[in-house]
C-alpha cells in the first residue's frame, strides 16, 4: 500500500511539473506595460515584423527553444540577429516582468 501511494504522488509530481507553464517570478501585469513601450512596435499581438516566422506565439516559442524564461530573458537582455539587447535600458525585474507577461501570452493565443 505504501508503494502504491509513492508511486501515485510521484506520478502526480511528474505529471504537474511536465505540463506546468515556466516558473517565472515576474508580473505580467508590469510586464504589460513595459512590453508595450519597448516591444510592441516590433511584437505587437505577438507578431514578429521582422521575421514572422520567430513570433511569439507558443508554437513558434516552442519551435525554436524559447518558452523559457531563461531563454527569453536571456535573448531580450542581450539581443539577437535584428533583436536589440534591452539589457542596458531594462532593470532586471522589468525584464523578468515583460518575459512573465510574453509568456502568459503565448499559453493563451495573445488573445
Amino acid at each position: 500500500m505504501k508503494k502504491m501511494i509513492t508511486v501515485m504522488l510521484l506520478g502526480i509530481a511528474i505529471f504537474t511539473f511536465a505540463f506546468s507553464s515556466p516558473a517565472l517570478a515576474g508580473d505580467a501585469a508590469s510586464g504589460a506595460k513595459v512590453f508595450s513601450a519597448n516591444c510592441a512596435s516590433c511584437h505587437a499581438g505577438g507578431k514578429n515584423l521582422v521575421q514572422a516566422p520567430k513570433n511569439l506565439k507558443k508554437d513558434a516559442l516552442e519551435k525554436y527553444g524559447m518558452y523559457s524564461a531563461e531563454a527569453i530573458i536571456a535573448q531580450v537582455t542581450k539581443g539577437k540577429n535584428a533583436m536589440p539587447a534591452f539589457g542596458s535600458r531594462l532593470k532586471a525585474n522589468q525584464i523578468e516582468d515583460v518575459t512573465a507577461y510574453v509568456l502568459s501570452q503565448a499559453d493563451n493565443g495573445w488573445k
